[in-house]
């Protein structure tokens, strides 16, 4: 899934299907940030680009439904990619629970992404050790069988978020913990410096030892577009030039 977020961030321009299909096949991967930090648009933006790509619908889970799209851009507006896009909402982790035990009857094809918002708020209905690494597992489990129903050369991708900080109590710390042994991968969003009429974060994704170390510079403009300074990426040459793009348009 980092590939899949690494897209997302680099304008889509990633690679060919070869590489597609293997970058499908990674970790999943945790998404994490403080409350309003974007995670929930970039999850949403993670939709639009394997919607675009036509491997396959996407399932996005919430606790809530969403008030309006996390995105104004061309790729959100796009109804081709909208109705590829899958919402439930689960409103209790017993119901949650339900539908993913329930993933082997539904008469629907399989999903190429499967996507969680809000995690912590599932969570916080049962706070233990053991609760928390059955919900992992049991997410982990039904991707799996997704993998399984796409059939030879399809994979689904797993991607969850969690509202996190990083001067978290030791209570958060240990669960994050937790979380990441079966989250390998990992991106993080936190708020950077934002100017008029924009609010600005930086992501560090942390691909789980299989790519180099990335981070970027996401505005959000006031129409809801998002633009992407590339500011670091750890591979053999540490020299980077910056690189801006957009994604605005599918």
């Amino acid at each position: 899934m980092a590939e899949t977020v690494r897209r997302v961030l680099s304008a889509g321009s990633a690679a060919g299907p070869a590489e597609e299909s293997a970058a499908e096949a990674g970790p999943p991967l945790l998404l994490l940030g403080g409350p309003g930090s974007g995670k929930t648009a970039l999850l949403f933006a993670a939709a639009l680009e394997v919607a675009g790509e036509g491997r396959g619908p996407v399932l996005f889970l919430s606790r809530k439904p969403l008030q309006s799209l996390p995105l104004r851009t061309g790729a959100a507006l796009d109804p081709l990619r909208l109705q590829k896009i899958r919402f439930q909402y689960p409103p209790s982790t017993r119901e949650l629970f339900r539908l993913l035990c329930s993933a082997h009857e539904a008469r629907v094809p399989a999903p190429a992404l499967l996507l969680l918002d809000s995690l912590e708020e599932y969570l916080s209905e049962h706070q233990g050790p053991h609760e928390t690494a059955h919900l992992a597992a049991l997410l982990l489990d039904t991707a799996a069988y997704f993998n399984h129903r796409a059939g030879p050369g399809r994979s689904c991708g797993l991607m969850v978020a969690l509202q996190a900080q990083e001067d978290a109590d030791s209570g958060d710390t240990l669960q994050l913990a937790l979380l990441q042994r079966y989250f390998p991968a990992c991106c993080w969003l936190q708020p950077g410096a934002t100017g008029t009429g924009q609010r600005c974060l930086r992501a560090c994704l942390e691909p789980g030892g299989l790519g180099p170390r990335t981070e970027w510079l996401i505005a959000f403009q006031p129409d809801g577009e998002m633009t992407i300074t590339l500011l670091s990426t750890e591979v053999g040459d540490p020299s980077s030039d910056k690189a801006t793009s957009s994604v605005g348009q599918p």
